[in-house]
């Protein structure tokens, strides 16, 4: 990612209604070359209508929406950014390597067809119709056509959705494949860890605005969180209703406490279970942080 050179996509004080409803607030976003944005938020927080004014799906209301600095709807521009969104309705009695060759023929400079089967780990589907495939089957068909124009920029709408794990790891490695050839890739996702695992960049959005944006590692740190997990018998919606503590809950049989004052909330722990062992304590992850964001922003609303 070079933070000197202009954005690949941007929104510029962007408002959309939709009557009372303002799904987007004055929003200001840039993603820039090289770089992997994740873009998180409650339902309703404004991602997709992002996606959707970026990808020159509508027109906004107000402000400006650039791609590659010029208009999202240009033909010229749209031809080097793949899209993979939440649901695709695709040719169901077409096989796999035609909807790849398909695909490609709309782009001037396209992967060959056996590399981007290879990335996208569909190798072994292209003769199998796309109706016959299993949902990950064809989440993993869907990213081999986002990314077979050889995208600048691509927009991956909750990718992972109906993957087991294993094809969940093989498809982050080919993200951070395609950003290590420089695309920027613009991620929305459910799986907080997804996040945590690839991105360069989180923008956390609520209603219709960005809360915060920074690394990981400086969401983490935003928020103070810290995480406690012990075995232990106390009940834990009893100590969810301690003070100081965010949350608390069970975990393979083990409590887990999230708190921003972790060292009174300790001693509170060890003086009311005098038999708590395995204590582990440690900086709460995205998922936390991600959490108590929200929360401050539904208290400030």
């Amino acid at each position: 990612m070079n933070p000197s050179m202009p954005p690949v996509a941007e929104l510029v004080g962007v408002t959309q209604r939709y009557g009372a409803l303002t799904a987007l607030d004055g929003l200001d976003l840039a993603v820039r070359p090289g770089e992997l944005l994740a873009l998180l938020g409650p339902n309703g927080a404004g991602k997709s209508t992002s996606i959707g004014v970026l990808l020159g799906l509508m027109r906004p209301q107000s402000g400006q929406a650039r791609l590659f600095g010029g208009d999202p709807q240009d033909v010229v521009s749209r031809r080097r950014i793949g899209v993979m969104l939440q649901s695709a309705a695709l040719p169901a009695t077409l096989r796999v390597g035609e909807l790849l060759r398909l695909t490609a023929s709309y782009y001037p400079a396209p992967r060959p067809l056996a590399e981007s089967a290879a990335l996208a780990g569909v190798d072994d589907l292209l003769t199998r119709p796309y109706g016959k495939l299993s949902g990950g089957q064809q989440r993993r068909v869907q990213f081999a056509l986002a990314l077979c124009g050889r995208p600048a920029l691509l927009f991956l709408d909750e990718p992972t959705v109906g993957m087991d794990i294993e094809a969940r790891q093989k498809l982050w490695a080919a993200i951070r494949s395609l950003v290590g050839e420089g695309c920027a890739v613009v991620l929305t996702t459910h799986y907080l860890e997804e996040a945590e695992a690839l991105a360069q960049r989180v923008v956390v959005m609520g209603q219709g605005r960005v809360l915060t944006e920074g690394s990981v590692d400086e969401l983490r740190g935003r928020v103070g969180m810290t995480r406690i997990r012990c075995l232990s018998d106390l009940d834990a919606d009893a100590v969810a209703g301690w003070t100081h503590v965010t949350a608390a809950g069970r975990e393979e049989g083990r409590l887990v406490v999230t708190t921003a004052a972790a060292e009174s909330v300790l001693r509170r722990l060890l003086d009311a279970d005098t038999t708590l062992s395995e204590l582990e304590v440690r900086r709460a992850g995205l998922a936390e942080a991600f959490v108590e964001l929200s929360r401050q922003d539904k208290e400030a609303a």
